[in-house]
């Protein structure tokens, strides 16, 4: 299951939980459910955590084979510059055109990096996003439980005598 399927089922048993009685913001849990959803969603967090970290490497690939690409591109450059320029008719030609070959892959180059870049940045926003809403998701959560856990404990202390208040 998703760790947000899994999330939005903990908040859908936290909406659907019974209220305590005179309190608008109090409810009573399946302590051992609650706790069974949260276990669950940490064994899948890890799954996302290797995703993210899968994504990461697949980034180092790319610019690796882009820094491949363009120190190859840019060698075939020099080459067919330095072969030009022996060449005693063509020497001006050669270098303009060896400049061109070589502004060309950095271009190239230029443009793969950013790409890379700008792709791997979305995701890992994307994935802080997903991380921040299970954190805060978590965060209620626990709130929760320990919120039910003091109710729990007041009504063990005052279970023979009337509500304080």
């Amino acid at each position: 299951m998703d760790p947000f399927d899994r999330i939005d089922e903990i908040i859908a048993l936290v909406e659907g939980a019974r209220s305590v009685p005179m309190s608008r913001t109090n409810c009573v849990l399946d302590r051992g459910e609650l706790i069974g959803l949260l276990d669950q969603l940490r064994q899948e967090l890890p799954t996302e955590l290797r995703r993210a970290t899968a994504l990461l490497e697949e980034r180092d690939k790319i610019l690796d084979a882009g820094r491949h690409e363009a120190e190859r591109i840019i060698s075939e450059g020099e080459a067919e510059h330095a072969r030009l320029v022996s060449v005693n008719e063509v020497t001006v030609s050669a270098e303009h055109e060896g400049s061109r070959i070589v502004g060309d892959a950095r271009s190239e180059a230029q443009r793969l990096r950013e790409e890379v870049d700008d792709y791997v940045d979305t995701a890992l926003a994307n994935f802080e996003q997903f991380l921040t809403r299970s954190l805060a998701s978590i965060e209620r959560g626990r709130d929760k439980m320990h919120a039910l856990r003091e109710i729990g404990s007041f009504n063990s202390e005052n279970e023979s005598g009337p509500l304080p208040f």
